[in-house]
């Protein structure tokens, strides 16, 4: 058994690319960010791919959707936080957009994960 199988996981992917994507993103921020704004909005985007992971990890199908509920809570204060940087003019309206695209694909396959796991519980 691979234990390991998260990685296969679309959604687990995407997640990753989200979290450089942001990197790069935040290394534009004003360096009086960094240990604000910046931190806050790479501890949340980090959370998304680890909680897809942790989750997967678990035997029960209940602790797996918990964590999965978690992803999609840290997904949405990742765009929270990156609405708040656009705000602030850190970011571009169109940095704004592609974001919220990224995010918006995430969530649709974190719900679709999360639906297939709930059917397999019944």
């Amino acid at each position: 058994m691979n234990d390991f199988f998260y990685r296969k996981l679309l959604v687990y992917q995407h997640a990753l690319i989200f979290v450089k994507e942001i990197y790069a993103l935040t290394n534009k921020f004003p360096s009086g960010e960094r240990h604000c704004l910046t931190d806050q909005i790479r501890r949340a985007v980090i959370s998304i791919p680890s909680n897809i992971a942790e989750g997967m990890g678990r035997k029960s199908i209940k602790e797996r959707i918990h964590f999965l509920e978690i992803a999609n809570g840290s997904l949405t204060e990742t765009m929270c936080q990156i609405e708040i940087a656009h705000m602030l003019a850190y970011i571009s309206d169109n940095e704004l957009k592609m974001n919220e695209e990224k995010a918006t694909d995430i969530s649709r396959l974190l719900a679709g994960l999360k639906k297939s796991l709930e059917e397999k519980k019944e």
